[in-house]
């Protein structure tokens, strides 16, 4: 740990459903919900309007209407959401030169690195105001939360303690009264199967697991596990702040509100990562010969698993399967917080037909329904929330689709909210649009 506390984690509050209530004024204030918008969808991000009535991420979408019926469902627009992460990125960058992103939303920022020094508890917290304020002014009135402290664990933990737009700094020397009266499931590694065998000893806040000698947590846990937390409960961490590499990579990753131990659904979420990182590499008119899964673990470590085809591809099925693969031969016992899928190795030409099989066309009939997955479609490619423009009326939204009608309510976020028309699916002066993307964006290739 540091003498001062110098390192901050900021997290966007509720980052894809804030960026849809920005960009959609009738949505303000509202209950949204961003994910898979069919039957078998997955939640990916729900506002605080929709969390008081119980909505969270990685809740199926079925579950989330029920409890919550009169939300605005949403697919998911990731050039939106990459486009604002940049300029949120950019203002950290501002203030330091290092700084390690976990995910589009949340980053942690070392002010060491910076050179600034005499950090105490004050100056912190004024440093992490001031960049409240400029992620505000960048990002369009999106807010942050920020916890900084001596440590990478202090910092998240503290991030989370005052949301939205908090900001808390534990001062130093009181790292481990602050884990104290937690529950034990705050501390990384205490996954579901973990907090149980604790609880049958006794141990429900950290100050319980503080009272144990690691001998007892080792003979409770093992060597890895229980070394691990002895550690992490009095606030033992030194882990650095890293900046993560660019690489020659198409890929995506996601980041989830709680961790996530059901292989079922992380699976799901691969085949969607597959599907949209082959709709990049066909934009791009690239395909790669290496899969990579990368997966960060509850407790922040991060391990990937790559294997290399015969041949270069773009095909989703192939991606899918692959990934699929990989993910399986990866330890999840302790709960998931970030995946990956990407493609490397690549190249302008595919190999035809290489992996077509029983095995390929099998991942082709998944139908499990993800954020980043635009299964709900109708035939004109339409989707709840999705971007289009009318020669007439200008920029909107897509406010729901069907029967060979689509709805759409014309606003921007630099409208108040706007009036609602419908159309016929057909109607050629109604477009798709992209009002995110840069043009000189060509090939999307992004960070491993």
């Amino acid at each position: 740990m540091r003498s001062e506390p110098s390192i901050l984690h900021v997290d966007l509050d509720a980052f894809f459903a804030a960026v849809e209530q920005r960009d959609k004024p009738s949505l303000r204030g509202k209950p949204v919900v961003v994910g898979g918008i069919g039957l078998r969808g997955v939640v990916s991000t729900a506002s605080y309007e929709a969390r008081k009535y119980g909505v969270r991420s990685a809740m199926s979408t079925a579950e989330a209407r029920s409890r919550c019926p009169h939300a605005a469902y949403l697919g998911g627009r990731f050039d939106a959401y990459r486009a604002t992460s940049a300029a949120v990125m950019a203002q950290m960058r501002e203030l330091s030169p290092l700084i390690e992103p976990l995910s589009l939303d949340e980053a942690f920022v070392d002010l060491e690195a910076a050179g600034l020094s005499g950090l105490d508890v004050t100056k912190v917290a004024a440093i992490a105001d001031q960049l409240k304020e400029a992620i505000h002014a960048a990002s369009g009135g999106l807010t942050a939360s920020v916890g900084a402290g001596t440590s990478k664990l202090i910092a998240k933990i503290a991030s989370d303690l005052d949301k939205p737009n908090g900001t808390v700094v534990v001062p130093p020397g009181t790292e481990a009264e602050f884990l104290a009266p937690m529950q034990v499931t705050v501390v990384p590694g205490v996954g579901p199967a973990t907090a149980q065998r604790l609880t049958m000893a006794g141990v429900r806040t950290v100050a319980d697991l503080q009272q144990l000698s690691l001998d007892e947590l080792v003979r409770q846990l093992g060597t890895s596990q229980g070394t691990n937390l002895y550690r992490l409960a009095t606030a033992d961490d030194s882990r650095a702040v890293v900046s993560d590499r660019e690489t020659k990579s198409i890929s995506i990753e996601d980041t989830f509100e709680t961790d996530l131990i059901d292989r079922a659904v992380l699976a799901a979420i691969a085949d969607g990562m597959a599907r949209r990182v082959s709709e990049r590499l066909q934009k791009a008119q690239l395909s790669g010969r290496t899969v990579t899964v990368k997966t960060r673990m509850h407790d922040f470590t991060t391990h990937t698993r790559s294997s290399t085809l015969a041949g270069p591809t773009d095909d989703p099925r192939i991606i899918a399967r692959v990934a699929r693969r990989l993910l399986e031969e990866s330890d999840i016992s302790g709960g998931i917080r970030l995946l990956g899928v990407g493609v490397s190795s690549l190249a302008d030409w595919i190999q035809d037909d290489l992996f077509i099989d029983s095995e390929a066309a099998e991942a082709e009939e998944v139908a499990v329904e993800l954020p980043e997955q635009r299964r709900t479609r109708d035939r004109a490619g339409y989707y709840p929330g999705q971007d289009v423009i009318h020669t007439e009326y200008g920029e909107g939204w897509v406010w729901g689709s069907g029967r060979g009608r689509v709805t759409v309510r014309f606003e921007t976020a630099r409208t108040p909210p706007g009036p609602v028309r419908t159309f016929a699916i057909e109607d050629p002066a109604l477009a798709v649009h992209y009002p995110h993307r840069p043009p000189e964006e060509d090939t999307d290739v992004a960070a491993g």
